[in-house]
């Protein structure tokens, strides 16, 4: 089985376990994520290729991380990813890409991710759930960070923090790419 299909099917039981404990039918899951039911019933067959948007509308819906629905059981004490392993969540037109790299374990997990966004290249994120917190830690190059239509210059060495309760998004600027880690903490389940 290829690594993609592998992790759609992680995706679609992590998912359909998630829904269930939660006592939700498709119809009421799609409903509170706006993620039409077709669509639904085709992620739990392990079929489609839902995008990052949707994955994190499910997982704020579901009062779970990213990775809490894309990732198995963590195996061991110690877990040491490599960027090269993962595949891109979130690949823009220019060469942007975004990598989860891993979410903590705990009542209140932390997605920890790897972006990059080449200059002019931005993502819109819609509002998460109420008491997630992100913050960026610009490694190269700058970025506007705009949080509920304000927009705030964050360059190398430089680290922002907000609550992602609002809309918000990420542009690159400058010449050079910007290179960022993002921690997204969420509230405890």
């Amino acid at each position: 089985m290829a690594e993609t299909e592998a992790t759609l099917a992680t995706v679609a039981q992590n998912v359909r376990t998630a829904r269930t404990r939660a006592g939700l039918s498709l119809d009421e899951l799609g409903r509170r994520a706006q993620v039409s039911k077709g669509a639904l019933v085709a992620l739990e067959k392990a079929q489609g290729n839902p995008n990052l948007a949707t994955l994190v509308r499910l997982a704020d819906t579901l009062g779970v991380s990213v990775s809490a629905l894309m990732q198995g059981p963590q195996e061991g004490r110690v877990r040491v990813v490599d960027a090269a392993d993962l595949t891109p969540l979130w690949t823009g037109d220019d060469g942007g890409e975004a990598r989860l790299m891993l979410t903590t374990a705990g009542p209140a997990p932390v997605e920890v991710w790897r972006w990059r966004l080449a200059p002019g290249e931005s993502y819109p994120s819609h509002p998460h759930q109420a008491g997630v917190q992100e913050t960026l830690s610009v490694v190269a190059g700058r970025m506007i960070l705009t949080v509920d239509g304000a927009d705030h210059e964050v360059a190398a060495g430089q680290t922002a923090a907000f609550n992602a309760d609002a809309p918000h998004g990420y542009r690159g600027t400058g010449d050079t790419p910007c290179d960022l880690i993002m921690t997204v903490q969420l509230p405890p389940a």
